[in-house]
C-alpha cells in the first residue's frame, strides 16, 4: 500500500536529515514511516503509491480552498510568465499590503517576509529596538518557529522531539527568554515584576496551535493586554495559523483584542512560502531604511507568492467563513458523537476550520502540562487507522487539522465512519 513512500523514504534519509526538510513529516511521533505525496486536487491529496486521502491538514493552514484553487493557480500562471523574482519592488507588494491592512485594523504598516520563523524573529528585534529593553515573555507550549529566542519550552515539533531546549541555543540567548504558562496571568505578571522596565515585549499565540488546539481562557488575552500596558511593553500576537484561518481579521477580530505587532504566514500566500509581520507606525518606522533596526530578505515580497496570496485574500468573505464554519462543526459534533458511543477517553478542542481531537481523560486541555500528558499512543494508532482507510491527518497528537472549503458532505461523511471505526479498534 504505502511500497513507493518507503522506498523515497530510504533513499531521502541518505541525502536529507531525517530524510525529511521539516521534522514532523518524519512520522515519528506515530510510529511509522511518512507518505510522500505527488499531488494535490480539492480536499484529496494522492501518494506516490496512488493512494487517495481526503486531506485534513491543508498543507498546515493555507489552503483554504483547497488544493490547486483554480483562481490561485490562475494569479501564480499570469505572475509566472513575467518572471519569479526582481528582488526590487513591484506594485503587487503595496496592494497586498493595502489587502491586509484593511483586514487587519490593528496593522497600519506592514513588512512582506519569507516564512513564519522570519516574522517573528524579526517582530521580536523590531520590539527590542523600539522599546530599548532585551527580555521577551513567551507562553510553554507556544511555538514561533525556529529561532534561537523561541527554542525554550517550545511547542509543535520540539515536543513530539523531545527537545524543547534545542541544543545550539546559547545560554546568553536564552537567559533573554522568559517563559510563562498560557492561560496563566499571575505567572505573567511575576515576571514582569521580577524584570521590571526590562521586558520588550510579550509575544503569544492567541489561540495555541502548537501543543494542539488550546483556547485562551475568557479574559486571557485581555489580560495579557492590559499586562502590557500596565509595564509599558509591546504585546505580540503570532497568528501565523490564525490570521485569516479563523476570521477576516483573525484571532484579534474574535476576541477584540488589539496587539501592537501581529505576525502572519500560511494564507497570505495561498500556499507560496510568505510571512509578515505589522503593527502602528510608530513602531514600523523603526525598521530600516526609515529606522535603526534592520531586516532585509532578497526573496521578501515575492510576486509570486503576492499575487497567490492577495487573490485569496480578497475571496475571503463572510460567506466563506460561515461556510468553513459549518463543515468544521459537523465534523467536530460528528467525532464528540463518536466518543460518547464508543465510551473513548477523548475530548475535541475547536476555533472555526482549525481543531484536534485530544486522548485524554481530562475534560479540558487548558495549557502545555496539560497537553503533554495526552495518550501519544492512542494517537498513533488512531491516526495509523485513519491514514489506511484513507483520511490524512497531522501525524502528531501537538498539531491541528485545518478544513478546507473542498471538503464536501461525502467527505465529511467519510471522515466520521472513519473516526468511529478508528475509535473502536484502540
Amino acid at each position: 500500500m504505502y511500497k513507493k513512500s518507503i522506498q523515497e523514504f530510504i533513499k531521502s534519509k541518505k541525502l536529507i536529515p531525517g530524510g525529511v526538510n521539516s521534522p514532523v513529516r518524519a512520522f515519528k511521533s506515530v510510529g511509522c514511516d511518512p507518505i510522500f505525496f505527488k499531488k494535490g486536487n480539492g480536499s484529496k491529496i494522492y501518494d506516490v503509491d496512488g493512494n487517495e486521502y481526503i486531506d485534513c491538514v491543508s498543507s498546515w493552514g493555507p489552503l483554504i480552498f483547497g488544493h490547486a484553487d483554480k483562481d490561485t493557480i490562475s494569479s501564480i500562471k499570469k505572475a509566472l510568465k513575467l518572471g519569479t523574482t526582481y528582488g526590487a519592488p513591484t506594485i503587487i507588494e503595496t496592494k497586498i499590503a493595502q489587502q491586509i491592512i484593511k483586514m487587519v485594523p490593528s496593522i497600519e504598516k506592514v513588512r512582506m517576509v519569507n516564512s513564519g520563523t522570519e516574522a517573528t524573529m524579526s517582530a521580536i528585534r523590531l520590539a527590542r529596538g523600539y522599546t530599548k529593553k532585551n527580555f521577551i515573555i513567551k507562553f510553554s507550549g507556544n511555538y514561533h518557529g525556529h529561532g534561537d529566542s523561541f527554542l525554550i519550552k517550545a511547542g509543535s515539533g520540539a515536543i513530539t522531539l523531545g527537545l524543547p531546549d534545542s541544543p545550539g541555543v546559547t545560554k546568553n540567548i536564552a537567559k533573554d527568554t522568559l517563559i510563562a504558562s498560557y492561560n496563566n496571568l499571575e505567572s505573567v505578571e511575576k515576571l514582569l515584576l521580577k524584570k521590571r522596565n526590562q521586558v520588550a515585549a510579550i509575544i503569544v499565540e492567541p489561540v495555541a496551535g502548537n501543543m494542539g488546539l488550546v483556547l485562551p481562557k475568557k479574559n486571557f488575552l485581555k489580560g495579557l493586554k492590559k499586562l502590557s500596558k500596565k509595564y509599558n511593553c509591546l504585546l505580540i500576537f503570532d497568528e501565523v495559523m490564525t490570521g485569516f484561518r479563523v476570521a477576516k481579521g483573525g484571532a484579534q477580530e474574535i476576541y477584540n483584542v488589539t496587539p501592537d505587532i501581529t505576525t502572519l504566514g500560511k494564507v497570505i500566500g495561498g500556499g507560496l512560502p510568505v510571512g509578515a509581520y505589522g503593527g502602528k507606525k510608530e513602531i514600523m518606522n523603526y525598521l530600516a531604511p526609515d529606522g535603526p533596526v534592520y531586516q532585509a530578505g532578497t526573496l521578501s515580497g515575492n510576486p509570486l507568492a503576492m499575487n497567490a496570496g492577495i487573490t485569496v485574500l480578497k475571496k475571503l468573505n463572510n460567506r466563506v467563513f460561515e461556510k468553513l464554519e459549518n463543515i468544521s462543526e459537523k465534523i467536530s459534533n460528528g467525532i464528540l458523537k463518536n466518543i460518547e458511543e464508543t465510551n473513548t477517553k477523548a475530548i475535541v478542542n475547536r476555533i472555526g476550520s482549525m481543531m484536534t481531537l485530544f486522548f485524554t481523560d481530562k475534560n479540558e486541555i487548558n495549557n502545555y502540562n496539560e497537553a503533554v500528558k495526552c495518550n501519544v499512543n492512542n494517537y498513533a494508532k488512531y491516526f495509523k487507522t485513519m491514514l489506511d482507510m484513507g483520511i490524512y491527518l497531522p501525524p502528531s497528537q501537538y498539531e491541528c487539522c485545518f478544513f478546507s472549503l473542498a471538503l464536501s458532505d461525502s467527505d465529511i461523511k467519510k471522515i466520521l465512519m472513519a473516526n468511529k471505526i478508528a475509535l473502536q479498534k484502540i
